[in-house]
């Protein structure tokens, strides 16, 4: 998507056919489960299915070219004895610009290779950036589910699980048994983050914004950045 438009209601926009522009987001949706690096932007679009205008049918179409100019890009899984678990989680602070609700984003990735991601927008206003922590407290609880499904394949090797966040806020929070002001708004089952810190099952890090790769699921980038995020995470031309 672009990084200098912002896709909202548009309520005065002219109306396009509803029917179309669902099967074109359901479309989408699909592709997703092979192509992560469209999640932003079809989430995005899939928002406005009940009343679209031409402004989200422009987005729409923007989502095809890209998937036209790289239809042999795919996931690549290469042979790998480096077993290893972490998951990386993000936030766009009251990224909705009509309700000003955020939306949560992980990813988990196992021997290198991304293997799991997953969105959800928030059910309350964020009053602060720390609101990350509950984007933390949903990759904790996918990150402990692939513990134990991968303990019954008898690799049980994993402990202390790392989660990487570059939001200082989010990991004090989780690492400090203080109740903060700015956290009443978060529900009690959050907090089970903070258990999990504290019985070392997962550990809360920080990573730089630059090697955050949770942003290429939380904000439009630009050409560079974006590409680099994409090849990172192995979705690469494939022959």
């Amino acid at each position: 998507m672009a990084t200098n438009v912002k896709i909202d209601k548009d309520e005065k926009g002219k109306t396009v056919d509803e029917s179309k522009y669902r099967g074109m987001i359901g479309s989408l949706l699909y592709l997703t489960a092979s192509r992560p690096d469209i999640l932003h932007a079809v989430c995005l679009c899939a928002r406005f299915q009940s009343n679209p205008k031409e402004s989200h049918m422009s987005a729409v179409k923007r989502i095809f070219r890209y998937l036209k100019g790289t239809i042999q890009y795919g996931l690549f899984y290469p042979k790998n004895e480096n077993f290893s678990l972490k998951g990386y989680s993000d936030s766009d602070y009251a990224g909705n610009i009509d309700d000003r609700k955020s939306t949560s984003w992980i990813m988990s990735i196992f021997s290198d290779c991304l293997v799991s991601w997953f969105s959800k927008k928030q059910n309350c206003v964020s009053l602060s950036t720390a609101g990350e922590y509950i984007s933390a407290a949903f990759c904790c609880t996918q990150l402990l589910w692939m513990k134990q499904t991968l303990a019954d394949y008898k690799c049980s090797f994993f402990e202390n699980v790392p989660i990487f966040c570059d939001n200082i806020s989010a990991i004090n929070i989780a690492q400090n048994p203080v109740h903060h002001n700015r956290t009443k708004h978060i529900e009690i089952r959050h907090h089970f983050l903070r258990d999990c810190v504290s019985k070392r099952k997962i550990e809360i890090s920080f990573v730089p914004s630059q090697d955050q790769l949770a942003d290429i699921f939380t904000k439009p980038l630009t050409s560079e950045t974006f590409a680099s995020i994409r090849a990172r995470l192995g979705i690469m031309h494939i022959e």
